[in-house]
């Protein structure tokens, strides 16, 4: 009997240290994983906003009109005292279930990137959303997400129309742009209010 009791000593004690072990890497593991997110999304709107220098964050400042869309972070990027527009990180529904999309919108309403951060969509056909390598126009060298650049928010938006679509992937070309479409027009709003004067 003291034998048992020994060894469940034993045994607990072992049990308490790998705990407090594991406490401890994934503590410094999340510290790490959090910095490399941040590092991630500042990279991100340094993408979408080149001159921009401060990226000032102002979740729920605007909201989106579309029940099927999601607003997760807005930024306004900053160059000097002067907003040069708005990042919005948004998520839509997909094929593949939400796909994450960070849309820029200059001052003068046009997008001034588009990066997909998340998508579930099948490899090879949807998930082409984010390949830098998929181009809709192979000649001018232009992904599918990098034909919203320049367009303006008031444009229909349209796959089909005045978006090229991924081929065989309709529902995921339907998904981003309409994504992009709510999210440009509700930064855009917010800028040509208040939000352009927000120092």
């Amino acid at each position: 009997m003291k034998q048992m009791v020994r060894l469940g000593l034993i045994l607990a004690a072992y049990a308490t240290v790998a705990c407090v072990g594991l406490a401890f890497v994934y503590t410094g593991t999340q510290q790490v994983i959090t910095e490399r997110q941040r590092a991630d999304l500042e990279q991100s709107l340094k993408d979408l906003f080149p001159q921009g220098d401060q990226f000032k964050e102002i979740t729920g400042a605007f909201s989106s009109s579309d029940p099927q869309v999601q607003f997760k972070n807005q930024y306004l990027i900053l160059q000097g005292d002067e907003p040069l527009g708005v990042a919005v990180r948004a998520v839509g529904s997909s094929y593949g279930g939400p796909i994450t999309v960070l849309v820029g919108v200059t001052r003068e309403g046009t997008i001034s990137g588009v990066k997909i951060l998340e998508n579930k969509d099948t490899p090879g056909l949807g998930a082409n959303a984010a390949n830098p390598s998929y181009f809709v126009d192979r000649r001018s060298g232009i992904t599918f997400y990098g034909q919203f650049k320049g367009k303006s928010v008031q444009d229909k938006f349209q796959v089909k129309e005045d978006v090229v679509a991924i081929t065989a992937s309709t529902i995921t070309s339907k998904a981003v742009t309409t994504v992009v479409k709510v999210a440009s027009q509700a930064a855009y709003a917010w800028l040509t209010s208040e939000g352009g004067n927000t120092k």
